[in-house]
């Protein structure tokens, strides 16, 4: 059973940057694909960024495209979500997640374990 905590969340200023790291313990991540997920008051968890197990492969939604990096550390058992150019419409708890498939999926189905999640907030 791998588990998952994020942390690096916080209150920063639009235009401001922050770096999410999400450390797992319980299994080595080094064979899941990693996935960072968004979830804002009222609305659907939503897809951010993903990479697949060996880092080969990102993929980001569109709305974060240029501003947002995902990498993997597997040697600290880490994947973290770095953040340029936060906007307002950025605030969010988010989420990282783990899937054994392995493939940088944008759909939450496929992802096995999730984090408790992480406050992002984002003031004009």
């Amino acid at each position: 059973q791998v588990q998952l905590v994020e942390s690096g969340g916080g209150l920063v200023q639009a235009g401001g940057s922050l770096r999410l790291s999400c450390a797992a313990s319980g299994g080595a991540i080094s064979i899941y694909a990693m996935g960072w997920f968004r979830q804002a008051p009222g609305k659907e968890r939503d897809f951010v960024a993903a990479i697949n197990w060996k880092g080969s492969t990102t993929n980001y939604a569109d709305s974060v495209k240029g501003r947002f990096t995902i990498s993997r550390d597997n040697a600290k058992n880490t994947v973290y979500l770095q953040m340029n150019s936060l906007r307002p419409e950025d605030t969010a708890v988010y989420y990282c997640a783990a899937d054994h498939w392995g493939r940088a999926d944008s759909s939450p189905g496929p992802y096995d374990y999730w984090g408790q999640g992480t406050q992002v907030t984002v003031s004009s």
